[in-house]
Formats: structure tokens, C-alpha cells, sequence
């Protein structure tokens, strides 16, 4: 089963072998990313790729709709492991338009767990409904919420108590928000780059 994903991996070492002999016995000997990245499951929006970064350069953490929520297990481990333990430098939030997450938030249909998960985006949306609403093309506004979603995920990696104590005790850590084009490729940066507590309350 699967065979043609286990030859794409064979073919994929060897490549990685011939360009770097010793590439996988530095990948053994240590992970030290200067880059956690916060983004969405969604299959075309591969972290390690859009930026150019080998493995062992950037640490991952995805789920649906590239969220950040202060109640989830699973990105909070991920975000402590990366500040006291990686000490990473810099948290990329990057979400990208055409999200599929971001419009199942507010289409108005039930799918089940899923819907739960995306609440946060109904609530972003909420909270700028007159300004989204006064945007007549419906895939601009998608795209503003997308955005207005990443500035949300960034405050909450900024709140964080972890990022918040990294700060305290003097580590340099920046929290940045991208959105990634499906068009062109291309990211952009919203400049909403948060590298000390009191630049939190800028985002809104």
C-alpha cells in the first residue's frame, strides 16, 4: 500500500544525500529553528516550502484555519516546546485566502465538530461586522477576514503567558502575521509584528 509515497521518500533522501552528504546526520544531531510557524492544515499551503527552509529550520504547528485559541492543549505544548525549549526568535501566524475554514465559519452550514473549532472566526467576524459587511465583493471580504483572523491569532500568541514570560526574563522573540496568496505564492506581511508586551494593545 502506498508505494508510490514510499518511493517518493527513497528518491526524495537520495536527492537530499547527493546535494549534502552529511544533511540527515546534522538533522540527528540537533533541532534548533529560529521559526515557529502557526498555519493552516490545509494541503497547499506547505510551511517548509513557501519560505524556502530545509527540514530542521522551522518548526510546525497547523490545524484548521491557522487558529491560536488560549483553551487548546495542542498549540499551547507546541508554542512552549518552541519558546522554552527551541527558543525560537520569531512566531509566524500565517493564514493564506482562499481558506476554506474561514468561509465554513460564517456560510451558515452545520458540520459538525468542525464548528465548534471555528468559532473564534464568528466572533472576529462579529466584532468588524459593519466594516466586512460594507465590502460588497464576497472573496474581498473573505480575504479581509482572513486577515482580521491572523491579527486575532497574533494577540493571542502575544498574550500568552509563555510568550509573555520569554519577554520578562529578556529572550528575543518577535510574533508576526502573514497571509499566504494560493495566486501567486507569495506571502504578505500585515505588519502587525508584536515584539514586547506593550505593543499588544496596537492590534486592536
Amino acid at each position: 500500500m502506498l508505494d508510490h509515497l514510499k518511493a517518493n521518500n527513497r528518491a526524495w533522501a537520495q536527492r537530499m544525500i547527493a546535494a549534502d552528504a552529511g544533511f540527515f546526520r546534522r538533522l540527528e544531531g540537533q533541532q534548533a529553528p529560529e521559526y515557529l510557524w502557526i498555519g493552516c492544515s490545509d494541503s497547499r499551503v506547505p510551511a517548509n516550502e513557501i519560505v524556502d527552509l530545509d527540514p530542521g529550520e522551522l518548526f510546525v504547528h497547523r490545524n484548521v484555519a491557522n487558529l491560536a485559541p488560549p483553551q487548546d492543549a495542542n498549540y499551547l505544548s507546541v508554542l512552549q516546546f518552541a519558546v522554552d525549549v527551541l527558543a525560537v526568535k520569531h512566531v509566524l501566524v500565517v493564514g493564506h485566502y482562499g481558506c476554506g475554514g474561514i468561509s465554513a465559519a460564517i456560510d451558515g452550514k452545520r458540520r459538525g465538530l468542525v464548528d465548534h473549532w471555528l468559532h473564534p472566526i464568528r466572533e472576529t467576524f462579529r466584532d468588524h461586522r459593519a466594516a466586512l459587511e460594507a465590502i460588497p465583493d464576497r472573496r474581498a471580504r473573505l480575504d479581509r477576514l482572513c486577515e482580521l483572523n491572523v491579527i486575532r491569532q497574533v494577540r493571542n500568541v502575544a498574550s500568552d503567558v509563555f510568550v509573555q514570560d520569554a519577554w520578562a526574563r529578556g529572550q528575543d522573540l518577535c510574533v508576526h502575521g502573514w497571509v499566504y496568496s494560493l495566486h501567486d505564492g507569495l506571502v504578505t506581511d500585515l505588519d502587525v509584528t508584536v515584539s514586547r508586551p506593550d505593543e499588544i494593545e496596537r492590534l486592536g
